[in-house]
């Protein structure tokens, strides 16, 4: 039995709620952790309100950032041992996989192992606006050094995001 926010239909933050479920064991590729921090993002205010790319099943969980320790690994899981400090690369469903929970499974490629100068707040809070932000600037654009890119809206998490990869690459 675990914690979690859920909501149960569309609406403002009024519609959420802490309760109390089963959690099921992790499954063969996954990781369960213990969550000690989640990131925020706006894909969670847009799924609760019934306006993001993916649709809610009720009850439904949210979130797509986390941060905490290995709780437990299901069969086939390597590279990753219970008590490792881990963060979650954003999966590609928070309703399948939603973060915001005591306790929270993933698909073992969306965790990765952080450094223990990071913390568990940081290392929750920076996968999104800077996948965001580098998929568009250099997998979909190609950015390259010698580049010239205007970003707008930037000072959002990703106009910030986008502004150091821009830098970064030249």
């Amino acid at each position: 039995m675990a914690r979690a926010v859920r909501f149960h239909q569309h609406g403002g933050p009024e519609v959420l709620r802490i309760e109390t479920i089963d959690v099921a064991p992790p499954a063969k590729g996954e990781v369960q952790i213990r969550v000690r921090a989640l990131g925020l993002n706006r894909a969670e205010a847009l799924l609760r309100r019934g306006t993001y790319i993916e649709t809610a099943k009720f009850p439904s969980g949210l979130g797509l950032e986390a941060a905490g320790l290995v709780a437990a690994i299901g069969e086939d899981v390597a590279g990753i041992m219970p008590g490792d400090a881990v963060s979650i690369v954003p999966p590609l469903s928070m309703v399948r996989w939603p973060a915001y929970a005591e306790i929270a499974t993933f698909p073992a490629e969306f965790v990765v192992k952080h450094p223990p100068e990071l913390g568990f707040e940081t290392a929750a809070a920076v996968w999104m606006q800077y996948l965001t932000a580098y998929g568009a600037l250099v997998d979909i654009a190609g950015l390259g050094r010698g580049d010239v890119v205007a970003i707008t809206a930037a000072s959002s998490s990703v106009g910030l995001a986008a502004i150091q990869i821009a830098n970064r690459m030249g």
